[in-house]
């Protein structure tokens, strides 16, 4: 493979899986291995569209346009010391998530996935001040997290469901790497930390 066929094939990954589809994610678990599976699928996909909407949709638009404003190409946000606005903006947007489904009482096991990406954001935000953290891997890691703990509170076997999200991991570490945008070490920390944050705040 070309060198400029390979960094576009890490654009397009590292496009696929941003940082904001772990709540989503976690919802779709929830609704296959939960009792929350037995609830109308028009609820469901009420719940699907807000979280789309606060976590992915309205962060993905905000970024875009603050960055647009500032004149930045994607590479350019990427620095260390321009990504704490993101971080704001990402931050303010899950945590009105999480008070809307308070505020309409959706039941515990959801909001526990809104806090434990919340808690990434924050946590990568914060550790961004001095290093510059991987905050796709963090979601993949918080994803992994979330699918272990499911798997203890459920009784499920997640062994499958692991090897596919340690097989996108893999891909979209190395496609952070690619691009430049982080070293081997800032993406397995990224991982370990969305893990383990994800596990603590579910189980």
């Amino acid at each position: 493979m070309r060198a400029r066929d390979l960094i576009i094939a890490a654009r397009v990954i590292s496009m696929m899986f941003t940082p904001f589809y772990l709540p989503l994610v976690g919802m779709l678990l929830l609704f296959i291995f939960s009792y929350l599976s037995l609830l109308p699928w028009a609820f469901k996909l009420q719940v699907v569209v807000l979280v789309y909407l606060f976590t992915i949709l309205l962060p993905t638009l905000i970024i875009h346009y603050y960055r647009k404003y500032q004149g930045w190409t994607q590479l350019e946000l990427g620095v260390r010391e321009r990504r704490m606005i993101p971080y704001v903006i990402s931050i303010v947007c899950y945590s009105t998530c999480y008070y809307v489904m308070r505020a309409v009482h959706l039941p515990g096991f959801m909001g526990r996935i809104l806090v434990a990406a919340l808690l990434i954001q924050v946590l990568c935000a914060i550790i961004n001040i001095w290093w510059k953290i991987s905050t796709h891997t963090a979601a993949i890691g918080g994803v992994a997290g979330a699918v272990i703990a499911f798997s203890y509170i459920f009784m499920f076997n997640p062994v499958w469901w692991l090897c596919l999200i340690l097989f996108v991991a893999g891909l979209l570490g190395s496609s952070r790497m690619i691009l430049r945008q982080h070293t081997l070490s800032q993406v397995v920390v990224g991982f370990l930390l969305g893990f383990v944050t994800s596990y603590m705040a579910i189980i």
